[in-house]
């Protein structure tokens, strides 16, 4: 069974900007990107969890590289519409993979009483993974929204163009049962308001 969301609960949505869907940028000129109903599904966690005045969080990418559409001087780097931070949320901006490194968001979880932490937003195997990982290693009680997130189509060292559904699916597969536990949209908005008995925390690295 898996306990219900209270007080000690926060919300991460990591990188919710508008250059997400920059498919040439992150995977070339045949990019493409999966589960379009990501979208959707973050709004759907995030407007539930307010009701709740549960704490939300908010990584902002502010990309290094040149040419990086996840730049806040840019129309790119602003917010997607429908997920604007407000004015008692926790935001943090970062320029590495995540959310954690050269960030107050850790120091500004645990004074706000945080020990479980419910984590979407973009990209699955890139900056969610790292965080992700990081949250369960730092001992949070960590929950991935597996399709409240969204990958891209990734190019191996040797050419290979991965489907970006594979790539979702295996960076998902490599932090259930380690550094978190994998639940679904419908599965976080049902722990919003009681237990889940019929759910099982799988989070191990401890």
């Amino acid at each position: 069974m898996i306990k219900k969301f209270q007080e000690d609960t926060a919300l991460l949505l990591v990188d919710v900007q508008k250059g997400v869907n920059d498919t040439n940028y992150y995977g070339g000129t045949n990019g493409r990107r999966n589960n379009p109903s990501a979208e959707k599904n973050i709004i759907k966690v995030l407007d539930n969890w307010r009701l709740s005045n549960r704490i939300v969080a908010f990584t902002k990418h502010n990309s290094r590289e040149k040419g990086s559409p996840l730049n806040l001087s840019l129309e790119s780097g602003k917010q997607i519409e429908g997920m604007e931070p407000h004015e008692h949320d926790i935001v943090v901006v970062k320029d590495v993979n995540s959310g954690f490194i050269g960030t107050s968001l850790e120091l500004d979880l645990r004074r706000a009483g945080i020990q479980r932490l419910v984590v979407l937003g973009f990209f699955t195997n890139v900056c969610i993974e790292t965080t992700v990982r990081m949250s369960g290693n730092m001992g949070f009680d960590t929950y991935l929204v597996h399709d409240a997130c969204a990958a891209m189509n990734s190019i191996g060292h040797d050419g290979t163009d991965y489907d970006p559904d594979l790539v979702h699916n295996m960076a998902v597969g490599n932090l259930n049962g380690e550094f978190c536990t994998a639940i679904t949209v419908k599965d976080a908005i049902h722990l919003c308001d009681q237990d889940a008995d019929y759910l099982d925390r799988v989070q191990g690295n401890e």
